[in-house]
C-alpha cells in the first residue's frame, strides 16, 4: 500500500521526496504538480491594520475530522480531473515566517490535469478544511478569520462556501 493521502503533522516535510513518491508509485505518471505554501510575515488584514509582523502562526486542527474532510477533497478532485494519485500534508503547531505550512502534490498522465487539481485542491483547503489559525504580533495575537477572496477562489469551481460571510 502506498503513502496516506492525507497527513497532518508538525514537522517539516521533504518536497523532492513527496513529488519523487507519487511519480514512483505509478509509472503511467506524466506529471507531478506542486504547491508548497509558507508563511508569510504578514498578512493582508496586518498590514492594513499598521500592526507589526508576524512573529509566528499557530494552527489548531480537530484529530480525525480534519483528515476525513481533505480525504473528501481529494475524492471530489479525482471525481472533477484525470488524476492518478493525490497527497496532502498540512503541518499544524507553531510555525514561524518562511515555514512550510502545505504541500499539495498531484499526479496525473499529462500536466494540464494535475495543474487543475492541484489549485482546485487548494483553493478547497483554503476554504473547507478544519484549521484554526492565529496570528501573533508584537502587539497581541488574533485569529485568521475567512477572506471573501478563498471563497471567490472556489466559487470558480463552482462551489459556494460563504465563510467569510456577507
Amino acid at each position: 500500500m502506498g503513502a496516506a493521502r492525507v497527513v497532518i503533522q508538525t514537522e517539516d516535510f521533504d518536497l523532492s521526496h513527496e513529488v519523487r513518491a507519487l511519480h514512483l508509485q505509478d509509472l503511467g505518471v506524466g506529471a507531478v504538480t506542486s504547491f508548497v505554501g509558507t508563511v508569510r510575515d504578514r498578512d493582508g488584514a496586518a498590514v492594513d491594520a499598521q500592526v507589526g509582523p508576524v512573529q509566528r502562526l499557530e494552527l489548531e486542527h480537530y484529530p480525525g475530522m480534519t483528515e476525513a474532510a481533505i480525504e473528501s477533497m481529494i475524492d471530489e478532485a479525482f471525481a472533477r480531473f484525470d488524476i492518478r494519485a493525490a497527497r496532502v500534508i498540512h503541518r499544524v503547531g507553531c510555525l514561524e515566517p518562511g515555514d512550510p505550512i502545505v504541500l499539495v502534490a498531484v499526479a496525473s498522465a499529462h500536466r494540464g490535469e494535475s495543474f487543475k487539481a492541484c489549485e482546485f485542491l487548494m483553493d478547497y483547503l483554503k476554504t473547507q478544511a478544519p484549521f484554526w489559525k492565529k496570528e501573533h504580533f508584537p502587539e497581541g495575537a488574533r485569529w485568521v478569520d475567512a477572506r471573501v477572496s478563498d471563497d471567490e477562489c472556489l466559487a470558480r469551481w463552482g462551489i459556494q462556501a460563504g465563510n467569510a460571510g456577507c
